[in-house]
């Protein structure tokens, strides 16, 4: 970006650049220091002072616009001056602020490697922060898939680990089911491990139906599972949630045409008779009171009670 001035210190040429900024009508002609101001070295009100500062560093203000240049003024052969401007430590907001590209500089400029390492250092973040949000994508499906029964996309056994500590910490009271499949192992011995699985699969989409959203369906083991019930300690309201679930996984499962038929058995407590809640207590108990379930016939609930008091069944 230069400035030409003439002996008498008027603009005879100007860089197309400077053009562009100054808009308007065309500065040739005009006094040099009608359009720019020297802020520095201050002191500078004349084509004498400016030309007494020849090879001193420049600050230069264009008037009424507030673009600050650095530059160099070198004298010419007809005793005027050639200024050579830049927008030094600017040039970046400058760039931004005035639309400009590599065109409006000189090839030979620094300016144009400067844009150049500015454009590669935006194309690396850009790249960098597109990496970033992969690999916390990755990071946030991994740790889904750590606590994710890869089978029947339930929990497992590690989110179960993880979710009844946090729920005890919450301070609500809440109950426990410890449900394990009936003749689930028919099923896989006679019709194969192919219809166990699609058993499975069934019996994960009716726990989560039979249950609300903000209840946490776990599967534990092979054929057993585990359900958390936030804010629920009603042991009548359980049971009755018990039997539903119960009567549902009684239902024949179809798999090619052939009947696979299950039943459940179910142990439950709550975190009121607890004091304070033990997670692998509630867990002992609730399997416990899942086995007694099994030993009074399958297909039932009994629910856990504390101090020798009678199991209580559904």
């Amino acid at each position: 970006m230069h400035i030409g001035l003439t002996a008498g210190g008027k603009i005879n040429s100007i860089g197309p650049t400077l053009a562009k900024l100054i808009e308007g009508p065309s500065p040739i002609g005009v006094a040099f220091l009608k359009v720019f101001a020297v802020r520095r070295p201050a002191g500078i009100t004349s084509m004498e002072d400016l030309r007494a500062r020849a090879g001193v560093r420049l600050h230069v203000d264009l008037r009424g616009k507030g673009d600050t240049f650095r530059g160099l003024a070198v004298p010419t052969a007809d005793g005027g001056l050639l200024l050579n401007l830049s927008f030094g430590i600017r040039l970046i907001d400058a760039v931004r602020q005035h639309s400009l590209t590599d065109a409006d500089f000189a090839a030979t400029d620094m300016a144009v490697e400067m844009l150049y390492l500015v454009e590669v250092k935006q194309a690396v973040m850009t790249e960098l922060r597109r990496l970033n949000l992969r690999l916390q994508g990755a990071k946030a499906t991994a740790e889904e898939q750590a606590l994710t029964d890869t089978l029947t996309g339930l929990r497992n056994r590690r989110a179960l680990d993880v979710a009844l500590p946090a729920l005890i910490g919450q301070g609500l009271a809440f109950g426990l089911m410890h449900i394990d499949l009936d003749y689930f192992k028919q099923v896989n011995d006679t019709m194969g491990h192919a219809a166990g699985d699609l058993v499975l699969r069934e019996v994960a989409k009716a726990l989560v139906e039979e249950t609300r959203t903000s209840d946490i369906v776990a599967r534990v083991g092979g054929d057993e599972f585990v359900v958390l019930l936030p804010g629920l300690s009603d042991p009548a309201r359980l049971q009755q949630i018990a039997r539903r679930i119960i009567d549902r996984l009684m239902q024949p499962i179809d798999f090619d045409g052939r009947a696979c038929r299950i039943s459940a058995s179910i142990g439950l407590t709550i975190s009121t008779l607890y004091d304070p809640p033990d997670g692998e207590r509630m867990l002992n108990d609730a399997d416990a009171a899942l086995y007694a379930s099994k030993r009074a016939g399958r297909g039932q609930a009994q629910f856990h009670a504390t101090k020798g008091d009678d199991l209580l069944s559904a």
